[in-house]
């Protein structure tokens, strides 16, 4: 044999070990598209199953939805009753308020009458409880005008 045979023979070897190499790639390629037809025929079953899922979510966040609008109706009143009581102490200690300023006033200028004619204790006594008295009745007043206009 000469030398162009012996080649000719290692290129034939190299050319079938090549082949057998090709061949296995291929078939192991054809298994993973065998796996990969496999799940996209299961894919529109699982498609299907998630689509009922989030149909089922849906249903039942609506009917959530529904209840808890169902609850905030029931407990508006409610809110609007200490929204008016709110209102109504806010009012009442204004009033306060004015009353214990305008009798703070009126102590504050008895006592300077009380101090420059030495009248002492007595008079503001007696003066503190008149004011206590008239702001009482103003109060009474003003109390049942608010529910008046309730």
């Amino acid at each position: 044999m000469t030398l162009i045979g012996i080649g000719v023979i290692i290129i034939g070897i190299a050319c079938v070990i090549l082949a057998i190499f090709i061949s296995h790639i291929l078939n192991n390629l054809a298994s993973v598209l065998s796996g990969v037809d496999k799940t996209v025929q299961q894919l529109p079953e699982q498609l299907d199953g998630i689509m009922k899922e989030t149909s089922n979510v849906i249903r039942e966040g609506n009917q959530a939805l529904a209840d808890v609008n169902e609850k905030m109706e029931q407990l508006s009143p409610l809110f609007y009753i200490v929204g008016d009581v709110g209102n109504a102490t806010r009012k009442l200690s204004s009033s306060l308020v004015d009353v214990t300023n305008s009798v703070k006033t009126k102590t504050e200028a008895g006592q300077e009458v009380s101090n420059k004619n030495n009248l002492g204790g007595v008079y503001g006594g007696v003066a503190l409880g008149y004011y206590w008295l008239k702001k009482k009745r103003d109060l009474k007043r003003e109390k049942r005008a608010y529910t008046h206009e309730q």
